[in-house]
């Protein structure tokens, strides 16, 4: 079960609770991760992953990197709970997150505070110094920025989650609810260092200001993308203050229940793909609406478009292993998402 860590001698003026604990995950909730997320074994033997001191070796970033890779190929980016769901409810709760991500048999996964949250908890839970900031996502990096003509870089309000990680004396950005655009390794904050992403893409961290302050001294963090050799493209921006998880809450509202949020009229799933030896993610399986995509390196092909709700909800069960109940398949009818 979540629990919150010992708070030992910190109290703030008396306070019988320390408000700055986070939750964390049991060693044996660990254990069912690294099941869930297909952590070879001879990870699951490291120090680290068996330690429940703090992280202070150089092998803690090359962990980090395996494990982020295997996440992000395990758990989906995705928002079926908006759609397929009789509830239509997204919790961003550590403990819900657990249950509805690993414990099930259903290989579910959820958006960016989900993914994030999950994550984000199980580093903690292994000792790492973690710390959630806010993003704001560019609107033309969005998958329906195309029909919207929405040429950016225009950034929406916060409505992004990332986590930054702290080992030695650098900070990393780990951010495993983006989707196949998003960074598959730790990113060190270092500006306009190019890093390869995934198939022709490539990747930095651009440190500037956004178009949108009235106030031209405020300095953001851009994650930016370019694909082979065109023009960079900043995806979202994000800050180094942090966020409480009542901030998030209140981000996870909005985009879950309004009506300009793309996450409530959209179905999409994306799963990364490793290479046989798992070293590598060399592509991704998006399903968005209609569609179902295979990227593999620089080749993209349509592997099926659905007619029907049930054709899609076949494939979510054949190519990503999610189930959907009888009655939350039946929750989508009279609804925008629905294929006719």
């Amino acid at each position: 079960m979540v629990s919150l860590p010992p708070s030992g001698d910190k109290f703030n003026m008396g306070s019988e609770i320390d408000w700055s604990q986070r939750p964390i995950y049991s060693p044996e909730q660990l254990d069912q991760y690294f099941a869930r997320i297909n952590l070879p074994q001879q990870y699951r033997q490291s120090s680290i992953a068996q330690s429940d001191t703090r992280i202070r070796s150089e092998t803690s970033l090359e962990f980090l990197k395996v494990l982020q890779r295997y996440q992000v190929a395990a758990v989906p980016f995705e928002n079926l709970n908006l759609h397929y769901s009789v509830q239509r409810h997204i919790s961003i709760d550590a403990e819900k997150l657990f249950d509805k991500i690993v414990t099930t048999k259903s290989e579910r996964g959820g958006y960016c505070m989900e993914n994030n949250t999950l994550f984000g908890t199980v580093l903690r839970s292994l000792g790492y110094n973690v710390m959630s900031v806010g993003g704001r996502v560019n609107e033309a990096a969005q998958p329906i920025s195309a029909s919207k003509n929405w040429k950016g870089p225009k950034y929406d309000g916060w409505n992004h989650m990332v986590n930054l990680i702290i080992i030695g004396q650098q900070k990393y950005l780990i951010d495993v609810g983006f989707g196949s655009n998003g960074p598959h390794q730790p990113l060190p904050l270092i500006a306009d260092v190019e890093f390869h992403n995934v198939g022709q893409q490539s990747g930095r961290l651009h440190y500037a200001p956004i178009s949108q302050h009235t106030s031209k001294g405020q300095f953001l963090w851009h994650y930016e993308i370019k694909n082979g050799d065109g023009e960079w493209s900043p995806a979202y921006c994000f800050t180094e203050t942090e966020f409480l998880p009542e901030d998030f809450t209140i981000i996870n509202y909005y985009m879950s229940t309004s009506r300009e949020s793309m996450f409530t009229f959209h179905v999409l799933c994306v799963r990364m793909l490793l290479d046989k030896e798992g070293d590598n993610v060399v592509g991704d399986l998006t399903l968005f609406n209609n569609t179902l995509k295979r990227r593999l390196g620089t080749t993209s092909e349509i592997v099926q478009t659905f007619a029907s709700d049930e054709e899609r909800v076949a494939a979510l069960e054949e190519f990503f292993n999610i189930h959907i109940s009888k009655a939350d398949r039946e929750s989508i009818r009279h609804t925008i998402s629905e294929i006719l």
